[in-house]
This record gives structure tokens, C-alpha cells and sequence, in this order.
């Protein structure tokens, strides 16, 4: 099934801790464009933290204010979007997140993430007694969905701006191929 891009965006996916926030910061700066973060749009709206919705509402509310903010994104034009580690989880976002734009999933393994976020205290999917053993954990739960996105780049090794450089040219070549018919 081929999924109509409406929107102009780059949409950036993957696991907490892979660099979305980080990368996309650059990624639209060197564009010129906005730069949005459905965790933190999310937080604005519900007038609290992720971990506050997670604790006082719980997931499946975080997850359907994730699904309502997707169906917003595809009428954006010209917004790199960091996206929460949860919201390929359901094949709807996935569509939607397609139809916004370029969609990327930013790699890295299990102990990378734990090292980047040891010190993390805003992040209520690892509180746990054994976080490493909670990232393996939802990386192996979210393989499928991470697997089903388009276009991956692993981000151990590389600095912010290398990175974004990468998905600048992916976006042109996604933009040339467009023009071409």
C-alpha cells in the first residue's frame, strides 16, 4: 500500500535516548525550520509531565494524546519532528507519520541508550531495578514497529551534526524524486 505524503516535514523515530531531540534541533536549524517535540507539545497541552500523565492517567491515554497529536503533524510544512520512543507502537501513527513527511528511525544498542540516560529521571519506562534489562526489554517489544519504518540510521560513533547531515541528504533525495514525477 503506498501511503500520499501531504506534509514537508522530517520525522524523526526511534528508541529514548537515540538523539531525536538533539539531532532534530540541528537537523532544523541548518533548514531553517521549526523544530517540535511530540513529548514536550504533549506536555504543554496536558498542562503536566509525560511521567504525571503516565502515572495519574496512565499509557494507554499518553498513547492516544500521541495519536491525536500525529493526525495534527500531517497538515505541518517544514518541521523536523522528534517523536516519543512509543508512538510507531500503533500502525496508525505509522501512517500518519508518513504522510507528514520523511520518517527516521535513529539506532543505537541497549547499553549505548542506558549510558546516554542513566542519569535520566523523566523517563517513566525505565523505572525499574534493572533499567539496562528494561531498554533490552522494549527494544525486543518494539522491534516489529521500529523494523516497519522506511529509513534507519544508527547514531553510535557519530556526532549531532554528522547525523543530521546524513538526513539532510536523505531529504533532498527524497525532495529530487519527488520532482521527477
Amino acid at each position: 500500500m503506498s501511503i500520499e505524503r501531504k506534509g514537508d516535514n522530517i520525522i524523526l523515530c526511534g528508541f529514548m535516548g537515540t538523539g531525536k531531540s538533539t539531532i532534530g534541533r540541528v537537523v532544523a536549524a541548518r533548514l531553517g525550520w521549526e523544530f517540535a517535540d511530540t513529548d514536550t507539545l504533549i506536555e504543554e497541552q496536558q498542562g503536566c509531565s509525560v511521567r504525571e500523565i503516565f502515572e495519574q492517567q496512565g499509557e494507554a491515554v499518553f498513547r492516544q494524546l500521541e495519536t491525536d497529536l500525529c493526525a495534527v503533524m500531517s497538515t505541518w510544512q517544514e518541521h523536523v519532528i522528534a517523536t516519543g520512543g512509543g508512538i510507531v507502537l500503533r500502525q496508525e501513527n505509522r501512517d500518519l507519520l508518513q504522510r507528514a513527511g520523511l520518517v527516521i528511525c535513529l539506532e543505537a544498542p541497549a547499553e549505548e541508550i542506558y549510558r546516554r540516560l542513566q542519569h535520566a529521571t523523566n523517563r517513566p519506562l525505565l523505572q525499574s531495578d534493572d533499567p539496562l534489562q528494561r531498554i533490552r526489554d522494549l527494544l525486543v517489544e518494539r522491534a516489529e514497529a521500529y523494523g516497519a519504518l522506511p529509513l534507519h540510521i544508527g547514531t553510535v560513533g557519530m556526532r549531532p551534526g554528522e547525523t543530521a547531515s546524513m538526513i539532510i541528504r536523505l531529504w533532498k533525495e527524497r525532495k529530487k524524486r519527488q520532482s521527477r514525477g
